[in-house]
């Protein structure tokens, strides 16, 4: 049973997909004012986990990430730099996803960004109007949230210190000062603008998200995930929106994780602790060693990144890296033992029952580690088999689908490496040793790569 801890109920919650077989999933994506620090892509990751588990549990996964491309840090932004609102943000979005690159994050099925969905928000926002859950204030339109008497459930706000009436223009305020948010904002100056039935403006940010959640995920889905920050207003005023347009429930599951701080305190620019990716590579650092760190700490936990912390995932992900390395390139004795076998299993099922109790890295990585160290011993002791080795490092692939930490291989690399072991198995076959050559089969299989023995030789294609 896979269990999440949601945000909405305060509790563990067993997972049940909407429809059997299948996951929405909505990521709250980066405000590309600036590049994305390491905060940022520590939630990412905590997504990606999250969205290669579900896979790995079976489930076809829709992941709809979005770029919010408009809002009050773009806006004076571009304002202070002189430049247009696409011209200062591009490269903000080409930088964002060179890092998700470097960091194996799996790519979301859509990035819609907010400039390309301004007629779905007003739809939503006419609707909200004509519903009687929004009204029109000095060219802007305002959400009143005494209208949604379920307001305040996800951040357990009390309704009784709630400050209907009042308005927000802002984007993001505090608790404290939960009052009528804004859904469209009335042009200001040479801010960016678009013609509407309630006057020229721009949209609040929370109603992007609304919005394009519905426009790929339907308007009511499965999880919606973002950090705690996110709780209140965004995704707060989010559910508000949403469930007062559409008049059911918008998700099922809001999952949350925790903030990243430096050595031990919030990282920020004026103390010198604020880290982009490229400020931790250019110091010669490996992307699947950060990988690693943010991901080894719970999500629902804070992490405390340190040079040293990552100096440890590093050692860690060398020891995986070289346990795969003997595994692959040893020379071991033909057959299979029980023992071997029973490792890998153990292996895999714990691993996927402590992802599967609120994705636990520790419980999994712990398993891992564990089957390493014990299979370690066998081979040294000169007690693991050909099959055996076969059958590990297959478990270990498949951890790794999840975990991805283990190096990728460019086109031209996997291509050559392909044919080196389509040599070797071809050198087994004639020496009659098959249980090498059903070992390699086995382990292309495992990274995706079927072979086809035919008169004219062997073809190979991907799965």
């Amino acid at each position: 049973m896979i269990r999440f801890f949601n945000t909405l109920t305060g509790r563990m919650d067993p997972f049940k997909p909407i429809t059997p077989g299948k996951v929405g999933l909505y990521t709250c994506g980066p405000t590309v004012y600036d590049y994305a620090h390491i905060g940022n892509f520590r939630a990412y990751l905590f997504e990606d986990l999250l969205k290669r588990f579900l896979q790995l549990s079976g489930f076809a996964v829709t992941h709809v990430m979005n770029i919010t491309d408009i809002d009050d840090k773009t806006i004076n932004g571009a304002a202070e730099k002189g430049l247009s609102l696409k011209a200062y943000a591009e490269p903000f979005i080409t930088a964002f996803f060179e890092d998700l690159k470097r960091l194996n994050a799996s790519p979301a099925d859509v990035y819609p960004r907010a400039t390309e969905h301004i007629p779905e928000m007003t739809r939503l926002i006419q609707g909200l109007i004509d519903k009687g859950f929004a009204y029109m204030k000095d060219g802007s339109v305002y959400f009143d949230i005494s209208r949604f008497p379920a307001y305040g459930r996800l951040a357990k706000l009390d309704r009784a210190q709630l400050q209907s009436g009042r308005r927000s223009e802002s984007d993001e305020y505090e608790k404290a000062n939960a009052v009528d948010f804004a859904l469209w904002k009335a042009q200001k100056g040479e801010e960016p603008s678009w013609e509407t039935a309630f006057g020229p403006g721009r949209p609040g940010w929370h109603i992007e998200c609304s919005a394009m959640s519905a426009r790929y995920l339907g308007p009511h889905f499965d999880i919606h995930c973002g950090g705690v920050d996110n709780i209140f207003p965004h995704h707060e005023n989010e559910i508000a929106q949403s469930e007062a347009y559409h008049g059911h429930p918008f998700v099922n599951y809001w999952l949350h994780c925790h903030h990243l701080i430096v050595d031990s305190e919030k990282m920020s620019k004026s103390k010198g602790n604020f880290y982009t990716l490229c400020d931790i590579l250019d110091r010669g650092n490996d992307p699947a060693a950060v990988r690693f760190l943010l991901l080894s700490t719970h999500y629902r936990k804070q992490l405390n990144f340190t040079w040293d912390a990552l100096n440890q995932a590093a050692s860690s992900l060398q020891r995986i890296r070289d346990f795969v390395h003997i595994l692959r390139t040893e020379t071991f004795p033909e057959g299979k033992t029980e023992i071997a076998s029973a490792l890998a299993t153990r292996m895999s099922d714990k691993f996927q029952k402590g992802l599967a109790d609120d994705l636990n890295m520790s419980v999994a990585l712990t398993a891992l580690f564990e089957m390493i160290k014990k299979v370690n011993i066998l081979i040294s002791k000169k007690e693991i088999r050909q099959d055996d080795a076969g059958q590990i490092l297959q478990a270990v692939q498949r951890v790794d689908g999840v975990v991805g930490i283990l190096p990728l291989e460019s086109e031209e690399d996997l291509v050559a490496d392909i044919l080196a072991l389509i040599e070797e198995r071809q050198k087994a076959r004639s020496n009659k040793n098959f249980a090498l050559s059903d070992r390699i089969r086995d382990e292309l299989l495992a990274r995706g790569i079927a072979l086809e023995d035919t008169r004219d030789g062997v073809r190979w294609k991907k799965i």
